[in-house]
């Protein structure tokens, strides 16, 4: 584990790698599992904002879906998460032309229609974020499905951390990123 402020990041993060192939899983990760994508409190009003301007991209069954049981929910174990269909899909997802499952939110976001990209638990995957008393661990998470993600990283030689810097810096900041990248090449 490497601290960085009050996060601890798995070794993991650093040394495996990863470099999403859509091509191959054809977006998995969010139809597969039995949640929608994670969210933070804060996150429920940009869901709330985005609902209506995300409509043309999605199928009648998830705009069914969206308007009758809102965009997200809260499980039993307090937990909040997007809504899905049929507990499968995020509800928020839709197929491009070439059968890609991608976000309607981020879709939105790329066309200038919201400045929020999408929820951070998506914009961080294959990391999950636990908090813990004093601290938010960082752990990398292995799922099947992302297995062409990681022959990919492997080719291209791009460790998790790297590959999602964006997301890293839109979680905790430029600076964090920066000293995480520091005390990696130590």
């Amino acid at each position: 584990m490497i601290e960085v402020g009050k996060t601890l990041v798995s070794d993991d993060v650093i040394e495996e790698a990863f470099v999403c192939d859509l091509t191959k899983c054809k977006g998995a990760c969010c139809v597969e599992g039995d949640l929608g994508a994670p969210l933070l409190e804060e996150e429920l009003d940009e869901i709330d904002k985005v609902i209506n301007l995300v409509k043309p991209y999605l199928t009648d069954e998830a705009i069914a879906v969206l308007e009758k049981e809102g965009g997200y929910l809260l499980d039993e174990d307090g937990d909040l998460s997007t809504t899905t269909i049929n507990g499968k899909e995020c509800a928020f997802a839709f197929y491009d032309e070439n059968k890609i499952l991608k976000c309607s939110i981020e879709q939105a976001h790329k066309e200038g229609k919201t400045n929020w990209k999408k929820p951070i638990s998506c914009h961080l995957y294959p990391i999950r974020v636990a908090k813990l008393p004093d601290f938010e661990a960082l752990n990398y998470d292995r799922w099947q499905i992302c297995s062409p993600a990681c022959d990919l990283g492997k080719e291209l030689k791009v460790p998790v951390y790297k590959f999602l810097k964006e997301a890293l810096i839109r979680k905790y900041g430029t600076d964090w990123y920066e000293e995480l990248v520091e005390k990696v090449e130590k």
